[in-house]
Formats: C-alpha cells, sequence, structure tokens
C-alpha cells in the first residue's frame, strides 16, 4: 500500500461539457423559461382585472409581450445550445452521471 502517491480521478471534456449542460444550463434554461410564462400570465391577468384603467391596461400588455418576448429568448437558446450539442457530438449524461454518446453514426 502506497500511501504517498495520490490518486487522480481523469475525466474527458466531453463528460464535464455534458454535465454541466444537463445539471446547470438546462435547469437554468428551464428556470427562465417559467419565469417568462410567468410574467406573461401576470400581464394577462393585469390586462383582464383592470378594463376600466387605461394605464394598467397598457403595463399589462407590455408585460405579455416582455412575457413573450422572453419565452421566444429561451426557445432560441434552447434551440442553439442544442446544434451545439449535436455538432460536436458531446452526448447526454444519465441519471447515474455517465455519459452516453450514440456511435450509430
Amino acid at each position: 500500500m502506497n500511501f504517498l502517491s495520490t490518486k487522480v480521478a481523469y475525466a474527458s471534456l466531453d463528460s464535464f461539457i455534458a454535465n454541466v449542460n444537463s445539471m446547470i444550463i438546462n435547469p437554468l434554461i428551464l428556470f427562465l423559461f417559467a419565469l417568462a410564462v410567468v410574467f406573461f400570465l401576470y400581464g394577462v391577468l393585469e390586462f383582464i382585472m383592470n378594463q376600466d384603467n387605461e394605464e394598467a391596461k397598457t403595463k399589462g400588455k407590455s408585460h405579455m409581450i416582455w412575457g413573450v418576448i422572453g419565452v421566444t429568448i429561451m426557445m432560441g437558446v434552447w434551440f442553439i445550445l442544442g446544434v451545439i450539442v449535436d455538432t460536436f457530438n458531446i452526448g447526454t449524461v444519465s441519471d447515474r452521471g455517465d455519459v452516453k454518446i450514440d456511435l450509430s453514426n
């Protein structure tokens, strides 16, 4: 038994990027997507509840527009990230943390 030697764990760059993608970026995108939907629904509620107040209706319209813009941006980010991951054949991470790469091509 050699107590002076260090044990080093090696991981590939692909597995690191796949882990960052599945554990950090995807949940962040989903959170921001949900936030944009909630912002849109808040604008709809604000628009419906304030039919007699033009200023509040305008504010509700503004919230709806920004909610749609946020959803569009998040869908674009999700699409671009998917293209990048597929282009570089990074793969996905399973629940156990193993990297699954499709090599059937």
